[in-house]
């Protein structure tokens, strides 16, 4: 390797996402299962909600908000950058 050309070096072109198509409104179904399926999970992440239920993130802020204010699951860390939620056990106060 005494200066000699050797083989040019090619830029990759990156990892590129796939662009997720969430929605911005609740359908029926979407309302349904955001009802059904969210008090049952454990943890309860606003990544977790977009992922299942393909809805963007305000959207989703806007529903576990609605379901924190009728008890149907209880805020263990609301922050600025991270809501954690997790499922209502009874009615035990703490």
């Amino acid at each position: 390797m005494a200066g000699g050309k050797g083989k040019k070096k090619k830029w990759s072109k990156g990892k590129q996402r796939d662009k997720v198509d969430n929605k911005v409104l609740f359908t029926k179904e979407q309302y349904e299962r955001l009802y059904s399926e969210v008090p049952k999970m454990k943890l309860i992440t606003l990544s977790s909600v977009v992922e299942k239920l393909k809805i963007s993130g305000g959207l989703c802020r806007r529903g576990l908000n609605q379901l924190a204010e009728e008890g149907v699951i209880r805020p263990v860390c609301v922050s600025r950058a991270q809501r954690i939620y997790t499922r209502n056990i009874g009615e035990d106060d703490e």
